[in-house]
């Protein structure tokens, strides 16, 4: 949490969410936008990857966010000593060359999905319909962070999050390098600093109200 603090990937204040909610967080992976930080975030998610013990043969990364992270993941778990294939997709098909929407590795197997949060589960039902169609297996997800609230569906809140639908609706394993949980631990230990104590009473107010 403190490296995301830090980078100034989690900000505080007021955002609106894909579910239209108001939230006193927001999550941007768009902002680790350099070398080292990039680097560095792609060492907590192989970490983590690799300890949640998750079986897989390839990593896929939906446009946009999840394209660089999956592109940097692949190169971290190689350095670690696991080699694997990656691939991602593009928004719009392209209509020349090779075409098609999909680049990078054959989807093959069992593939990891690997993004920056799941809230509403939107992009990772997308991806799991592109990986389906592609004739592999969508097996898991790795997230940097889990947001622990109810998800949508037909804009109506239901009682359970992204994160557990995926797990048991869908069957597949997810791997959160953070949650919702974590930064309130974290907040609470940054108490002393005045705002920080203000963020934790939004935070915490906002689970209340939309967490599972």
């Amino acid at each position: 949490m403190a490296f995301a603090v830090d980078a100034g990937v989690l900000r505080f204040g007021e955002f609106k969410t894909k579910a239209g909610r108001i939230s006193p967080y927001f999550f941007n992976a768009g902002l680790f936008d350099d070398g080292a930080k990039l680097a560095q975030l792609a060492q907590f998610y192989a970490k983590a990857i690799l300890a949640s013990g998750i079986e897989f043969d390839m990593v896929f990364g939906p446009a946009y966010k999840g394209i660089p992270l999956a592109a940097t993941v692949a190169v971290e778990l190689s350095r670690l000593g696991k080699n694997v294939p990656f691939a991602y997709n593009r928004k719009e098909a392209k209509d020349h060359g090779e075409g098609g929407s999909l680049v990078g590795a054959p989807l093959a197997g069992r593939v990891l999905i690997i993004d920056d949060v799941m809230s509403a589960g939107t992009a990772a039902r997308e991806s799991i319909a592109l990986i389906k169609a592609a004739g592999a297996t969508p097996h898991a997800v790795s997230i940097a962070l889990d947001r622990q609230e109810k998800a949508t569906e037909n804009g109506q809140d239901v009682p359970y999050s992204a994160v557990q639908y995926v797990r048991q609706q869908l069957g597949m394993q997810v791997c959160a390098i953070a949650t919702l949980a974590d930064l309130l631990d974290y907040l609470a230990a940054q108490e002393a600093q005045t705002d920080m104590a203000e963020h934790r009473e939004r935070v915490a107010a906002y689970r209340q109200r939309y967490g599972v």
